[in-house]
């Protein structure tokens, strides 16, 4: 660690003050005082073991270690051996006479030790006034354009929002182009986005490819306690931004200043709601030609302030969404690059297991790949580590310390095989990936569906047969074991709150018909909801319990049909899964198509329905809760 200088001047006074407390702590006593001609006769009796001669000083040493002094006057050696002075067999030195810098020291130590203490504590105080001047200067963090920054290459999985800002990127680059057109480029651009979609990434991509001072300060950097202070620091990063420009101001997190004023306890007069005000003034006041941009980021978009999302402060809302496959094949590229990879890896096999991961938690998975990597000792990252590294990021690291009894490892075999069958069997599920009776974060066992496809609107096929894949491993433990145990609880209460949202929210019930139930009030200074008002009588409330209740009732009954004619091939998979504890991939597959093979005969000695007895069916099956006609519907290969 560099010390400053005064860190060392610091230091040297206290290791002074301590030098000079050890000094007249362990100082000598003061010498008895006796006669010349004492002395004299204590030399002729021999009595004397060390002389000292110092300038008019006699220090004598006696044989029993007693401590003398006698006063000499100007008597030199020669002198005090005329009058008597024997020397014969006594150690004696003439101590040579001059300036004594020692006892100079030791005479000013004292007055040094006060003065550096008065100098510390002057400097404190000086200090402590700076910092007090120095509370209304603004804390925003400047990269010079000379730094290494991050460019557009190094931002994937988000090419709409960078052709939205491109343009930024080249106005700060020739505004002239723009100005001769009459062009007035935004003055604020919101970037909206889940967490790890990349807000604060493409913010600084931005200012790479501009080559212009950075300016980067969180919404809460702006708020004290002590009211004004957020709207002077707001003054002073503009007036910085406008010493520096062409330049960039991002305002990260901006939700934690910029919620809708006249929501919090403290009226309009606080100090966030002041801060408010003073960033709408200084954005509305600039001039178009100061090249100053500013960028904002958050996450709750619905809470900010009207006055700030306007025209001619943010004038654009760039919406940055989680990637879809094509995304998330180049995140991963980008974050592997330079990463030793064995020649086995298949990034898009990846990102077709990673639907809904967002650009933070690829990296995140590339990162826990390597770790494993490097635990393993081997010399590049493998598929198997990048696989784990899913399971890692989605439910935890493994715990395979947890020690469970036989008998539960055979009820989580048997739950997951119940979830894995269902979700095979059924038309509308996603295909089962991975099934694993290894514990990972809290629970004992996991099953990862893999979709086929990215989707953006969820069908109520979908949903309800998604429903059965949820209580298939509940079901499963009934099948088997005629029981139920508390291993299925989150599944029960996720499956409520879908089947609730299909009531009140989506529309999804026919008997209560395309309509919403509950307005949702909100308290916007606490960002988040907190209450839902009741717009609905009581009939109507019982009625929606009715309805969630028969679409669970039927989910449960699709996932008993589904097993209880499948029962031989629920065996054999929890059997499978308790000898090798985890099924994935390509092997997963091979015993599903195993298993189908085994029925084939059966299912072509079935004989086909005649055809006239097809035509007189007046109300068919509904294919939302039908099993598939053959024993495992045609699917896309899991791996692929």
């Amino acid at each position: 660690m560099k010390l400053s200088w005064k860190s060392l001047i610091y230091i040297a006074i206290i290791l002074a003050g301590i030098a000079f407390f050890f000094q007249l702590l362990f100082a000598p006593g003061e010498a008895t005082e006796i006669s010349l001609d004492e002395a004299i006769t204590m030399s002729q009796g021999n009595r004397i073991k060390e002389l000292v001669i110092d300038e008019d000083m006699l220090l004598i040493t006696t044989v029993d270690g007693t401590e003398l002094r006698a006063i000499i006057g100007y008597l030199n050696y020669i002198d005090l051996q005329e009058l008597g002075l024997n020397l014969t067999g006594v150690d004696y030195k003439v101590k040579p006479s001059g300036f004594e810098w020692g006892g100079l020291l030791i005479s000013f130590l004292p007055l040094i030790f006060i003065g550096g203490l008065l100098f510390f504590l002057f400097r404190r105080a000086q200090g402590a006034n700076r910092q007090a001047m120095s509370f209304g200067r603004s804390r925003a963090r400047l990269f010079p354009a000379n730094t290494p920054t991050v460019t557009f290459d190094d931002v994937a999985g988000i090419e709409e929002a960078k052709q939205e800002v491109h343009e930024v990127v080249d106005f700060l680059k020739s505004r002239e182009k723009f100005q001769a057109l009459g062009a007035r480029i935004p003055k604020g651009m919101l970037l909206v986005g889940p967490p790890g979609t990349g807000k604060t990434l493409l913010a600084r991509a931005i200012a790479g490819e501009a080559g212009v001072p950075f300016f980067s300060i969180s919404g809460s950097e702006f708020v004290e306690m002590f009211v004004g202070v957020g709207a002077s620091r707001v003054r002073d990063l503009f007036e910085q931004a406008k010493r520096n420009t062409p330049c960039i101001i991002f305002i990260d997190e901006i939700d934690a200043v910029g919620r809708h004023r006249g929501a919090g306890l403290g009226g309009g007069h606080d100090e966030r709601e002041q801060t408010l005000n003073q960033i709408l003034v200084e954005m509305d006041g600039f001039d178009t030609n100061t090249s100053v941009i500013i960028l904002a980021a958050t996450n709750r978009p619905d809470i900010l302030d009207p006055a700030l999302l306007r025209p001619g402060r943010f004038d654009r809302r760039i919406i940055l969404d989680r990637p879809d496959i094509n995304g998330r094949t180049a995140i991963l590229k980008i974050h592997t690059n330079g990463k030793p990879l064995d020649e086995s890896v298949d990034l898009e096999v990846l990102a077709k297991q990673t639907a809904g991961f967002s650009g933070a938690d690829l990296a995140n998975l590339v990162n826990e790949a390597a770790i494993l990597a490097a635990r393993r000792d081997k010399k590049t990252i493998e598929m198997p580590e990048l696989e784990e590294s899913i399971d890692r990021v989605i439910a935890g690291p493994e715990r395979k310390s947890r020690k469970i009894s036989p008998k539960e490892k055979e009820i989580t075999a048997y739950h997951e095989a119940g979830h894995a069958l269902v979700a095979k069997m059924l038309p509308n599920a996603d295909s089962p990936h991975k099934i694993s009776v290894v514990a990972r974060g809290m629970s004992l066992g996991h099953t990862r569906l893999l979709p086929t496809e990215d989707r953006y609107l969820t069908t109520r096929s979908q949903l309800k047969d998604r429903l059965a894949t949820l209580l298939g491993g509940l079901t499963a433990e009934e099948l088997i074991f005629k029981e139920r145990t508390s291993g299925a609880h989150e599944d029960i209460g996720l499956a409520t709150k879908i089947a609730h949202s299909m009531v009140t929210d989506l529309g999804m019930s026919d008997k209560l018909g395309p309509r919403t139930f509950g307005d949702k009030q909100e308290m916007v200074f606490l960002g988040r909801e907190i209450a839902e008002q009741k717009d609905y009588g009581d009939k109507v409330a019982d009625t929606i319990d009715e309805e969630v209740n028969k679409i669970i009732q039927s989910a449960h009954r699709v996932a008993r049909r589904v097993l209880t004619e499948n029962k031989l091939k629920l065996k054999h998979i929890a059997e499978e899964l308790i000898d090798k504890e985890t099924l994935e991939g390509d092997e997963l597959e091979a015993l599903f198509g195993e298993l189908a093979a085994a029925d084939v005969p059966q299912a072509t000695a079935t004989p086909a329905p005649a055809p006239a007895k097809a035509k007189t069916k007046t109300k068919p099956v509904s294919k939302k809760t039908r099993v598939s006609p053959r024993l495992f519907p045609k699917q896309a290969p899991a791996s692929t």
